[in-house]
């Protein structure tokens, strides 16, 4: 019987264990036993442990980049917005509970984000990553957002980047809520979009 894709296959295969066990608990034999290869035939696809989680580090920041509206400084035109018409507490409640279904739903994306929730305090590496990707991408983006709507008159004057902070970081907290008890997660789409109503409600004119 013919098989698929190998090199596909065993990233997915490590993707899984990382995200469970953890990239220094994980070892080659496990991954291409999961996989049903031999270890040495794992060799021709990757030259060890390390060159796998490359990729699929790799992998998953390209596919972030590509779907994540976290991913980057807020754009011209913030996601939610139509011709002229400024972002309204409907829109971004929207926007983000779309993300959030994203983040907790595409499996290489929650994957991904628990290997590095795991391993943040024993690889140097993936604990900048873990926080560009969760803290400084996100905080970057909204304090963008919250610059944009006070530009448009959306939103009172005040410090961008604290008000960043009171918008995005509470979600982060649901998020991970969400992630240790999945069940919750209607309850925490309901205090997110809350959350929203009531932040544009402080600092709308």
């Amino acid at each position: 019987m013919e098989r698929g894709n190998t090199k596909q296959e065993i990233l997915d295969a490590a993707l899984e264990l990382f995200s469970v066990k953890g990239f220094e608990a994980t070892s080659l034999s496990t991954i291409a036993d999961t996989v049903g290869i031999r270890k040495a035939s794992l060799y021709s696809h990757f030259e060890n442990k390390q060159a796998i989680l490359d990729a699929l580090v790799k992998d998953v920041l390209e596919q972030y980049a590509a779907h994540s509206i976290f991913a980057g400084a807020a754009p011209e035109k913030p996601a939610g917005e139509d011709g002229e018409h400024a972002l309204t507490p409907d829109t971004a409640a929207q926007m983000i509970q779309g993300q959030i279904g994203y983040i907790l739903h595409d499996p290489h994306i929650s994957k991904a984000r628990k290997m590095l929730l795991i391993e943040q305090f024993q690889n140097p590496e993936l604990a900048k990553l873990q926080t560009k990707q969760n803290y400084t991408d996100v905080l970057q983006h909204f304090t963008g957002l919250m610059k944009h709507l006070i530009r448009q008159g959306v939103l009172m004057e005040d410090e961008p980047e604290i008000m960043a902070a009171q918008f995005c970081l509470p979600i982060s907290v649901w998020i991970n809520l969400c992630d240790r008890e999945p069940e919750r997660e209607p309850e925490a789409m309901e205090l997110i979009e809350k959350h929203i109503r009531q932040f544009f409600k402080v600092y709308g004119k």
